[in-house]
């Protein structure tokens, strides 16, 4: 019962990746200047501003003082950190380099964070654009096309096609906007119900695969944060198939997490990876099977694959630069056919008014 609760209540603690970058940091800091590391985590409990830090050190301060190791301690909090994140740490302490573990674990939790942020940045045009565009049509449906509309409706004459057809829309959205404001909602938590379903979910990730530009970069995001991940482990000194198990629930992108699982398997049945990804080349390029074969042939695999997570990165940042370039025309096109309708349909009928005046 206290390990039910225990769970519920580690449900709700949420680490931003900057507050576990600190943490590292400091941890490193403090154990590198000969400060033990119960002290170390005493004084950086002290110092963070984050609730959910605070209680989860808590936690580790009493099993580490208790003569837990820091990894074991930090496994029940695994929803919070990742395996990744867990298991560097006790690669280090059982081979007495927890300092250069913790540094160099930072260092890629930065690398991280940089990639999102890069794609966080791209998403930043798109939405804004979007927003302006609901945000006019809801100006134009609920204030301004209810005290022009009802005049060409008076207008005894025939409206032009346009015209009409926006009064039955704007009639149609103002008698029914609370339904269509609860169907959206509905559809949203629906939708959100559903991707909780992991083979909805898989097919769902499947399909944004299959999107051109969005498929694209989805890859190659995967191959960054697939490449960067095993990397780190495999430097750690994590075997290779304890590595592709950990790296697969690293990734989000169900897709990409089966293929890893069952590679794993591959392997542990005596595959090679770079074999196991030769077959699947729709979903890893060719020249990343090829470089890993290069990399397992001379030894120096988990090198190899720094390199590659660097070159998916750089590729990410070209697309994040190219997606408001691509988005943008698609949006200002959309923009511009409603505020050309709606123009239309309002300039026609008084164009029709006028010649029939000066008839």
């Amino acid at each position: 019962m206290n390990k039910l609760i225990k769970k519920i209540s580690h449900f709700f603690l949420r680490v931003s990746n900057q507050n576990q970058i600190i943490f590292v940091k400091h941890l490193a800091v403090m154990i590198k200047a000969g400060m033990p590391i119960l002290n170390s985590l005493t004084m950086i409990q002290k110092q963070t501003k984050s609730k959910s830090l605070f209680k989860i050190l808590q936690q580790i301060i009493i099993d580490v003082d208790n003569g837990q190791f820091l990894s074991a301690s930090l496994e029940q909090f695994q929803s919070v950190f990742g395996d990744l994140f867990i298991n560097i740490i006790r690669v280090g302490e059982a081979s007495g380099t927890l300092v250069e573990n913790l540094n160099f674990l930072a260092g890629e939790l930065e690398k991280k964070q940089e990639l999102k942020r890069k794609i966080k940045g791209a998403l930043i045009y798109p939405i804004i654009v979007l927003t302006a565009t609901i945000g006019i049509v809801s100006l134009l449906v609920f204030f301004v096309f209810p005290k022009i509309l009802p005049r060409f409706q008076d207008m005894n004459f025939e409206l032009p096609l346009a015209t009409r057809i926006l009064i039955g829309i704007n009639s149609f959205i103002l008698a029914n906007w609370p339904f269509i404001l609860l169907g959206f909602f509905v559809f949203l938590i629906t939708m959100w119900l559903s991707l909780k379903v992991r083979i909805v979910r898989y097919y769902y990730h499947f399909f944004l695969l299959e999107v051109p530009f969005i498929g694209s970069m989805i890859q190659k995001v995967n191959m960054a944060n697939f490449t960067r991940s095993f990397g780190v482990l495999l430097k750690s000194g994590v075997k290779i198939v304890e590595s592709l198990g950990i790296t697969s629930g690293a990734l989000s992108n169900l897709v990409y997490k089966n293929e890893l699982e069952k590679a794993a398997d591959e392997i542990r049945k005596g595959e090679q990876i770079s074999r196991y990804f030769f077959k699947k080349e729709k979903l890893f390029p060719i020249m990343l099977a090829q470089m890993i074969e290069v990399g397992e042939n001379t030894g120096n695999l988990s090198e190899t694959l720094f390199y590659l997570a660097e070159f998916y990165e750089e590729e990410v940042d070209a697309l994040t630069k190219n997606l408001a370039s691509v988005l943008e025309p698609l949006l200002l096109l959309v923009m511009g056919v409603i505020v050309g309708f709606v123009a239309l349909s309002i300039v026609m009928p008084i164009y029709s008014l006028t010649q029939s005046l000066s008839l």
